[in-house]
C-alpha cells in the first residue's frame, strides 16, 4: 500500500539515553528507558531520537567516539543483567541512584567492573541458546567487532594513552604483536566482545518494545571520527595520515559572524578518492551497522559530505583551512545502490550554499529548522514556518541550543523577543513561550517535528545539554524520576490530534485506501 499521507506527519521527542533517570549513576536500558516509551505513547509521539550511541572519549561526548561501530558499555542496565542471571541483585547495590546529573567517573569506577563480571559470568556459565546467539552477534559484526575488542584491551594496557603513543608494533599492527595480543588476552578479547553483545541484546530489545508501541529510533550519524579511536588505528589508510601516522589536515568550519578564528575540531579528515576507488566500502559497513541500530539516521555537518574545511594540522586555529569538494553524490550513490531508498535526515545549519541544497535535494533528503534560529532578522526568516516545505524537519531547538525557557530567559535579545511575540503571541509569563514554540513546530507543514525533552518539561538552562566550545559541564543533564507528569503527555496528546501527527486515518479514508491499493481485477485485464 505504501505509505499512507498522514504516516509522513511524525512528532517525537529528542532525548538522550543517558538523561533517562536510570540505577547506577547514567541512563541506560533499564526500566527508565522502558517507561519513557510508555510516556511516548502515552504523548501520542511517534519518534524517539537519540544521541550517537557510541562509546565515549574525551569529554564523555557522544560525538567524541572510540569506535563509530561499537555501543557505549555504560548504556547496558545493570537490572536487566540480574534479570538475565549474570548478575545477582546484591552485586549492583549501592551504586549511584537515579536522581542528579549524569556521573560518568563513578559509573565508570563502579558500573563497568560490574558488566565485565557479568560478561566473565556468561563465558562460564551462559547456556547454549545464549551461547548460539552470542556466535551470531560475533559472525554479524566481524568486520569492527574483534578490531574493537583489540583496541580496548590494549587502550587500558597502555594507561590509556592515544594509539599513536604505544609502542611502535602495537601503533602500527605489527603481525607479530597482534598475533600475541590474541594470544595472550584472548579471554580479555573476549569479555570485550561479551559487553558489546550485552549493549547489542538490550538495544533490541528495548528497540522491539519501541516498534510493538508505533515508536521509530531517530539516531545520529557524526560525518567525521575522532583520531584516538579503533576506526583511525585499524584503517589508517582511510585518514589523511603522515608516515607517523599523524594528521596532515584535520576538520573544522572557518571563521565566522560566532568566532573570528572558527573552530577547529581536530578530527582526521578522510582520503576521499581512496575510499571512492574502493568503493567507499568504509562507510557502506559504517551504514549498515547503523541501519541495525535505527530506523532513521540523521546526519551530522551534511555540508561536509559536499564540502569540508581542511586546516593543516600544525595549525592551532581554523583560520588559514581551505574549502575542498567531497564526492557527496558518488557517495549516496553507492549507498542507495547497497541500500536502496536512504532514511537519512541531513543537519544542514549553519552557512549552506546552493550545491549542499542540490546534493541534499537530488537525494530527497530533509533538511532541518529550528525555531529558534527564526527570529533575529529577515535573514533568519527561512526557520519559520511560512518558509517551510514538508519535506522538512522542524525543531524547537536542539541539543546544541539553550532551552527553550533558558533561551527566552537569558539568550534571546530585545529584537528576537519582541519578534517572536509578533509572529506568535504576547508572552505574559516566561513559560508561556515553550508551549507557543511547540504549537507552531507541530502546526506547521513540516512532515516530522522534533521537541527535546527539556522543552516538553518547561526546563530552563540548567537542564541544557550541551553549550558548544565550553570545556566541561556538558552532556550529564537527567531529567527527575517524577518528571513525566501526566499532564505533560496529555496536553501533547491533544496537540498531536490538532496538527494531524497521531497517525490518525478516517474510517472513510481507511476503505478509500485499502480500495485503490487492491489489484484490477480479471474482468478489468
Amino acid at each position: 500500500m505504501g505509505e499512507r499521507e498522514n504516516e509522513k506527519r511524525l512528532s517525537g521527542v529528542l532525548l538522550h539515553v543517558t538523561s533517562l533517570p536510570s540505577y547506577g549513576g547514567v541512563g541506560d536500558f533499564g526500566p527508565a528507558a522502558y517507561a519513557f516509551v510508555d510516556f511516548l505513547v502515552t504523548a501520542k509521539q511517534r519518534l524517539w531520537q537519540v544521541l550517537p550511541l557510541s562509546p565515549t572519549g574525551y569529554g564523555n561526548s557522544p560525538y567524541s567516539a572510540l569506535s563509530a561501530f561499537a555501543g557505549n558499555p555504560l548504556l547496558i542496565s545493570l537490572e536487566r543483567l540480574v534479570d538475565d542471571g549474570w548478575l545477582t541483585a546484591e552485586r549492583i547495590a549501592g551504586l549511584a541512584g537515579h536522581e542528579g546529573a549524569a556521573d560518568f567517573e563513578r559509573a565508570k569506577m563502579e558500573k563497568l567492573p560490574l558488566i565485565e563480571e557479568a560478561a566473565k559470568n556468561f563465558l562460564e556459565h551462559a547456556p547454549e541458546d545464549a551461547k548460539g546467539r552470542f556466535q551470531r552477534f560475533i559472525q554479524n559484526n566481524s568486520s569492527w567487532l574483534a578490531d574493537y575488542a583489540m583496541f580496548i584491551v590494549l587502550r587500558r594496557r597502555f594507561d590509556y594513552a592515544c594509539w599513536n603513543e604505544w609502542p611502535e608494533e602495537f601503533a602500527y599492527r605489527h603481525e607479530a604483536a597482534i598475533a600475541a595480543v590474541l594470544k595472550d588476552h584472548a579471554y580479555e578479547l573476549a569479555i570485550e566482545e561479551v559487553v558489546q553483545f550485552f549493549f547489542d541484546e538490550q538495544w533490541h530489545a528495548l528497540r522491539a518494545y519501541c516498534a510493538e508501541h508505533g515508536i521509530r529510533i531517530l539516531g545520529d550519524v557524526a560525518i567525521f571520527v575522532s583520531f584516538d579511536s579503533a576506526d583511525v588505528w585499524r584503517h589508517p589508510e582511510v585518514f589523511e595520515l603522515n608516515e607517523k601516522r599523524n594528521p596532515i589536515r584535520v576538520s573544522g568550519v572557518p571563521p565566522d559572524y560566532f568566532s573570528e578564528t572558527g573552530q577547529r575540531w581536530g578530527n582526521p579528515l578522510y582520503r576521499w578518492q581512496y575510499m571512492q576507488e574502493r568503493g567507499f566500502d568504509w562507510w557502506v559497513a559504517r551504514v549498515r551497522r547503523s541501519l541495525v541500530l535505527y530506523d532513521m539516521i540523521r546526519l551530522d555537518h551534511f555540508r561536509g559530505f559536499d564540502a569540508y574545511w581542511s586546516i593543516p594540522a600544525e595549525e592551532e586555529t581554523a583560520v588559514k583551512g581551505v574549502w575542498v569538494k567531497a564526492p557527496g553524490h558518488e557517495l549516496f550513490g553507492r549507498l542507495k545502490d547497497v541500500f536502496g531508498e536512504l532514511p537519512f535526515i541531513a543537519e544542514d545549519l549553519g552557512l549552506i550554499t546552493p550545491e549542499v541544497d542540490e546534493l541534499r535535494e537530488h537525494f530527497g533528503m530533509p533538511g532541518m529548522r529550528v525555531l529558534q534560529f527564526g527570529f533575529s532578522d529577515r535573514g533568519s526568516h527561512l526557520h519559520l514556518p511560512q518558509n517551510f516545505i514538508p519535506n522538512t524537519v522542524v525543531y524547537t531547538g536542539t541539543h546544541d541550543n539553550n532551552t527553550t525557557l533558558g533561551w527566552w530567559r537569558e539568550d534571546a535579545s530585545e529584537l528576537e523577543r519582541k519578534n517572536l511575540q509578533t509572529y506568535l503571541e504576547p508572552i505574559l509569563h516566561e513559560g508561556e513561550v515553550v508551549w507557543a514554540m511547540i504549537r507552531a513546530a507541530e502546526r506547521s507543514v513540516a512532515n516530522i517535528c522534533i521537541v527535546p525533552m527539556q522543552d516538553v518539561l518547561h526546563l530552563g538552562s540548567e537542564a541544557r545539554m550541551n553549550t558548544p566550545a565550553a570545556a566541561d559541564g556538558n552532556w550529564t543533564w537527567r531529567y527527575r524520576l517524577d518528571a513525566l507528569h501526566s499532564d505533560f503527555s496529555a496536553q501533547l496528546a491533544v496537540l498531536m490530534e490538532m496538527t494531524d501527527r497521531d497517525g490518525y486515518v478516517s474510517p472513510e479514508r481507511e476503505r478509500i485506501e485499502i480500495v485503490s491499493a487492491a489489484p484490477e481485477s480479471a474482468s478489468s485485464i
